[in-house]
């Protein structure tokens, strides 16, 4: 962000309001990833994401620019499902948020053709979600195969991004191999790593063990100074070895409203929905934001207190206008 964005962000939080949006474009999915938070039991509450309803054709566009009207983020995450089953919607309404000059994050599978029209789209930055190298990212996200992708992203500049999970990590040099390809290919402008977050209770194989999470983040700062294309500062190294404790103390989730397919509920009580374990937290955005939080102004006040206390006058501040 830069220095008049920061600000802006600030001033939204001491009104009360959330600088950052994420939007679960439609409950659809053609595919059927293992370890998936969006289908899982505990992302809504009572109501799994497939049953819940959702919007399409005008209607979609009409309620997203009038959610966006009412909350004025400053950023849009624009997540799934897969949000290119409403490719159509999006055409429409990627110009629309340009014009308001909304940055926008698409984070797709790459599953079917990017349109080549949103090439000219200067608020956009699309996402592609790629689980590691070919034999593994194509056992687990087919019919979104790294053939497909490839064709799929032709003529565009993406930023891929990798959940790393324990399957990954059981062979050496895995992630080194998966860099390596990406930074050959010319659409991949940026590669970002997250790692694996999972939920209370979960005995999933894709957790990672202690010990995994101080190997990979090593791993990732070695990679940093060969592979120029890796966006994963050091701010953010650290805050995969020390996410914040609970929601509470996220930067990210605090400042990020998170809504599903019908444009009503809420996730909670971050874009993970259910009850994350928030010390094996794995998201790039939250593990910067801790890490920058920590910095301490003059080195006594850190910023997330800074930012704690503008939270709650601007709720305080929200709650008188009302």
């Amino acid at each position: 962000m830069t220095k008049n964005a920061i600000l802006g962000a600030w001033g939204r939080v001491l009104r009360g309001r959330k600088p950052l949006l994420s939007i679960e474009i439609t409950k659809e999915c053609p595919l059927r990833c293992p370890g998936c938070y969006a289908y899982e039991p505990e992302h809504l509450g009572d109501t799994p994401l497939r049953q819940l309803s959702d919007y399409r054709g005008s209607q979609l566009v009409d309620a997203v620019l009038g959610l966006v009207r009412r909350h004025r983020p400053l950023h849009i995450s624009i997540v799934g499902g897969e949000p290119l089953v409403r490719y159509r919607e999006l055409s429409i309404l990627l110009p629309k948020l340009d014009r308001m000059k909304i940055e926008v994050q698409l984070v797709t599978s790459a599953v079917r053709p990017l349109p080549l029209e949103w090439r000219s789209i200067g608020c956009l930055h699309l996402v592609v979600s790629v689980d590691g190298l070919p034999p593994e990212h194509d056992r687990r996200r087919a019919p979104a195969t790294y053939e497909r992708i490839l064709q799929n992203i032709g003529g565009h500049q993406v930023i891929v991004h990798c959940t790393i999970t324990r399957q990954q990590l059981a062979r050496d040099g895995y992630l080194d191999e998966f860099t390596q390809f990406w930074s050959a290919r010319p659409e991949a402008r940026k590669i970002w790593f997250s790692m694996f977050t999972p939920q209370e209770g979960q005995d999933s194989m894709e957790r990672l063990a202690p010990e995994d999470r101080i190997r990979a983040t090593k791993e990732i700062g070695v990679l940093t100074t060969r592979y120029p294309k890796i966006d994963v500062s050091p701010h953010t190294l650290e805050g995969f070895l020390r996410p914040p404790a609970t929601p509470a103390e996220c930067i990210f989730a605090q400042s990020t409203l998170c809504v599903s397919a019908d444009l009503a509920t809420k996730i909670t009580p971050c874009q993970f929905g259910g009850r994350p374990v928030c010390s094996e937290c794995g998201c790039i955005a939250s593990a910067g934001l801790a890490a920058i939080g920590r910095y301490k102004i003059g080195g006594i006040l850190p910023l997330a207190s800074i930012f704690s206390v503008s939270q709650a006058v601007g709720k305080k501040l929200a709650g008188i206008g009302t």
